[in-house]
């Protein structure tokens, strides 16, 4: 047990070495706008914009998405997330089931989803937020708007750290 703690430690200097000073500044920020706990922290690549996405349960009793450039600690997207699509806030607005979400994102990468979530943007609107495993063994997250079915963000996962 002792042995795992000290690999599992010395593995997290090593990998937190590597992150930019940025890292700290987006946590900061993040956590900040949204006090609370952070669940999980995700690296991306959104049209060619690496960006960090903390997941934080939030102090107000809420879940939020927060985006975060890596290039300059700047926040560019609050999203919440909310627990099912049954929640109020998504059924008001989603004009498609999941299953036709899910169809539309998998249209556009196919392979297995591992994860959705279901989320309000700051805008107000719903969507479904997939990660899939593709056939090429990469990650890619898809949001599909829960209105119109549109593809409204797209993004490949460098890594992810936390509860999934």
């Amino acid at each position: 047990m002792k042995y795992s703690v000290l690999l599992l430690t010395l593995s997290f200097n090593a990998w937190a070495a590597d992150i930019p000073q940025s890292f700290e500044t987006c946590l900061s920020a993040a956590t900040d706008l949204k006090p609370g706990q952070v669940i999980k922290v995700e690296r991306k690549v959104e049209a060619e914009i690496d960006k960090y996405e903390f997941d934080i349960r939030g102090q107000d009793g809420n879940d939020w998405d927060i985006e975060c450039l890596v290039s300059s600690g700047k926040i560019v997207e609050i999203e919440q997330e909310v627990g099912s699509p049954n929640h109020p806030l998504f059924k008001a607005k989603a004009r498609i089931n999941e299953k036709e979400a899910r169809d539309i994102a998998l249209a556009e990468f196919p392979g297995e989803i591992v994860e959705v979530e279901y989320e309000i943007e700051a805008n107000g609107d719903a969507s479904y937020e997939f990660d899939i495993d593709t056939n090429e063994n990469t990650e890619i997250k898809i949001e599909i708007n829960a209105s119109t079915g549109k593809i409204i963000e797209k993004n490949i996962e460098i890594w992810q750290v936390g509860l999934e």
